[in-house]
């Protein structure tokens, strides 16, 4: 299937490793140019030269996308580097894990600024250029604990839910406009990344492969999902049910 995507501009966030670099390499893939982003640099040039080795046009900004200037800043280098902005794909890395009872403010606000807030500006940013071109597709990558809150993520359970919920708001005003814009999550679920690492594993269940998560990203964000919009798409293996 064509995705009608070649020469599209997509700018990804977190994407040095895990879901964020499978989701780049995907776009990159079907010929989008990609702007790739994550807080260090060494990690996140390897995933470009990556990119480049296997044909992919690729810019790599070194940025913590947590940071209130971070997103205006990642707009204007994807539009210096390639004249436009058609995909944004926003992801971060998760909160640490802790029960609902333990948390703390710090840890609240972290997690919000880290995991809603960040994705909630990156969106306000690139939406003008998107806009005045008349396409855009925005991919907000989440978590399944939006549909199955877990126990020991009170943090990523509390403030994905509530990006969920800005997102499904917000992509009924843009399918209003008729600005021919798509909002959408993508919510993983136990995949072979880093981060399962550092959470200790799937618990013995299956994890899925990062790169077929990728390649869902990549659909999410093309011409033929033009009528996907406001979907949370659980990509778990069916361990959510």
């Amino acid at each position: 299937m064509d995705l009608g995507i070649g020469g599209r501009v997509a700018l990804v966030t977190a994407s040095s490793a895990g879901l964020g670099r499978a989701s780049a390499e995907a776009l990159a893939g079907e010929g989008a140019k990609v702007v790739v982003s994550a807080r260090g640099r060494a990690r996140l040039e390897e995933t470009a030269e990556a990119i480049r080795d296997a044909g992919g046009e690729v810019v790599a900004v070194a940025a913590d996308v947590a940071s209130p200037e971070a997103p205006g800043e990642l707009v204007a280098a994807a539009l210096e580097a390639f004249g436009r902005l058609d995909i944004v794909v926003a992801n971060a890395g998760g909160p640490p894990a802790g029960r609902a009872l333990e948390v703390d403010d710090e840890g609240v606000r972290a997690a919000v600024e880290t995991n809603a807030l960040a994705s909630i500006r990156l969106v306000r940013e690139a939406l003008p250029h998107m806009r005045a071109q008349r396409w855009g597709r925005i991919c907000c990558i989440s978590s399944y604990s939006v549909v199955r809150p877990l126990p020991h993520l009170a943090l990523s359970n509390l403030a994905r839910t509530g990006l969920l919920a800005w997102a499904q708001t917000a992509a009924a005003d843009l399918a209003g406009e008729g600005s021919g814009i798509t909002l959408n999550l993508v919510c993983p679920g136990p995949h072979a990344t880093d981060r399962m690492v550092e959470l200790g594993g799937g618990g013995g269940a299956p994890m899925g492969d990062p790169g077929d998560f990728g390649r869902v990203v990549a659909f999410l964000c093309s011409q033929p999902a033009a009528f996907v919009n406001g979907a949370a798409v659980v990509v778990d293996g069916a361990q959510s049910i």
